[in-house]
């Protein structure tokens, strides 16, 4: 459960908030359509929008007088230097930043705006003042220091590291070293082969360890916005190597990419797919079921088979099947 915050305590950035939108992506569509919702609000409610204006400015007369209003939040990390403290102009300029970042937030808590325009609101008026926050900035007292320091250096990797993310990333920033992994080198390492193929997936078999295996096997299926490495990172943590060491036969599902050709599949076309990948893993085996694991929307996908499973009175070809993090 998430802890509640503090009164008057000044939220953290986007990046906590939303995990799932580094996953999947934010759409535009979206963001459009919450900003038309904040401004016919702020039409229909004027004394409400004048009332937290005229809040934000006896604030921002304090913070020009010197006062101190707002802590910033203990897990943001971007005003842990002192400077933002001790230094007058620093801590004027995180100070205004935080009254009116606190006061869009309030005018947002205080709307007539129904709780999921209010969560969207929030999420978007997030995502803006983490955009605006001073300390993406130059004047940022580490970005200066290290300006200094590197004599230059810092600011010119800064501006390749933008041109390299606006080319290849979508213009987002980038957070991880896509050189740093090679499947086959230390990434999904444990030996196996392609045993079927279809539009939509492809069926690994993993090669054993042992001389007798269980004859049941195991068809792991994973997410479908995940790869299905996910499941053989390298030796050590590897969910394929741990099975094959407990003599079991695994098989992976390796999902296909879809791209626009593919905007008419649906949950019935992934079904469809898994049924054939447990066809083939039977046939290869002689078993006559199949133990499954669906981690999250691979799960989803396990349970919508198991119905149409059942009504096609074909439920026995699967013996078990336990879900990794499923909602259903």
């Amino acid at each position: 459960m998430r802890e509640k915050q503090e009164s008057g305590s000044v939220p953290v950035p986007a990046e906590f908030m939303s995990a799932q939108s580094a996953i999947v992506g934010l759409r535009g569509k979206d963001l459009l359509t919450t900003v038309r919702s904040l401004a016919v609000h702020g039409l229909r409610q004027p004394l409400h929008s004048a009332r937290h204006l005229v809040a934000f400015g006896g604030q921002l007369g304090k913070v020009l007088l010197g006062d101190t209003l707002h802590q910033p939040n203990p897990q943001d990390a971007r005003f842990q230097d002192p400077s933002w403290r001790l230094n007058p102009f620093y801590r004027r300029t995180l100070q205004a930043y935080l009254a009116w970042q606190k006061q869009l937030l309030a005018w947002i808590d205080e709307s007539n705006l129904d709780c999921d325009d209010r969560a969207r609101a929030r999420f978007l008026v997030a995502l803006l003042s983490d955009a605006v926050a001073p300390s993406n900035s130059l004047i940022n007292p580490l970005a200066l220091k290290e300006l200094f320091n590197t004599g230059g250096i810092s600011l010119l990797n800064g501006v390749r590291h933008l041109l390299e993310d606006l080319v290849h990333n979508g213009g987002m920033p980038s957070q991880v070293n896509k050189t740093a992994f090679e499947i086959g080198r230390n990434l999904a390492t444990t030996q196996g082969a392609v045993v079927f193929r279809n539009e939509v997936l492809e069926l690994i078999q993993y090669k054993p360890l042992g001389e007798r295996q269980y004859a049941k096997p195991l068809l792991i299926v994973p997410p479908q916005i995940n790869k299905y490495y996910i499941f053989d990172l390298s030796p050590e943590k590897s969910f394929v190597q741990y099975a094959l060491k407990n003599n079991l036969q695994v098989f992976v599902i390796s999902w296909r990419n879809p791209d626009a050709q593919h905007r008419e599949w649906g949950l019935s076309t992934y079904v469809e797919a898994l049924d054939q990948a447990i066809e083939v893993s039977r046939e290869i085996t002689g078993s006559r079921s199949v133990n499954l694991a669906g981690a999250c929307a691979g799960g989803l996908t396990v349970a919508a088979l198991l119905g149409h499973l059942q009504v096609r009175r074909q439920l026995r070809k699967v013996s078990s099947v336990t879900y990794l993090v499923s909602l259903l």
